[in-house]
């Protein structure tokens, strides 16, 4: 299972989140409320698992995807941020001295892992969904980017 290609963060540094990411910061309360093994059970026939090197977690790639949706980033400006945006850090499951990805992995993801068109969608709008269940969006409208839709 791609699961088993996580590792347990053990960074002298993971207290720091407790700092400066607030308990009502909507991304830790997605983070914390939202589980996101959906993820895997939808991508699982898009990965090989005993051919090559472990490939970046599918659901820290779809957490990628999904700040990219909610802050309204390009691809490189949303890895910068993720270089010193504690929040983001944290809500992409990463100790804070990870390096983060190249940019260019997030257009490799979307083409090799999401070929098809609504895939992307749908995982946000199930996101969505449960975090609306949970009661951490309050509004019944989110605006998505679908500059990668076709039309």
């Amino acid at each position: 299972m791609i699961s088993n290609q996580e590792t347990l963060k053990l960074s002298p540094f993971m207290a720091i989140y407790d700092i400066v990411v607030p308990k009502d910061n909507m991304l830790r309360q997605i983070n914390e409320l939202v589980d996101f093994n959906f993820i895997l059970e939808e991508l699982k026939t898009k990965y090989c698992l005993d051919n090559g090197r472990n490939a970046v977690s599918p659901i820290r790639m779809f957490k990628y995807l999904l700040l990219k949706s909610i802050y309204d980033l390009s691809d490189v400006d949303l890895v910068e941020r993720s270089i010193y945006d504690m929040s983001f850090k944290y809500f992409l499951d990463m100790a804070p001295e990870d390096p983060v990805i190249n940019p260019s992995s997030l257009t490799k993801f979307r083409k090799l892992r999401l070929q098809d068109v609504g895939l992307l969608d749908m995982l946000i709008g199930k996101t969505v969904e449960i975090a609306l269940e949970k009661e951490i969006i309050k509004s019944k409208t989110i605006i998505v980017d679908a500059t990668h839709t076709k039309a």
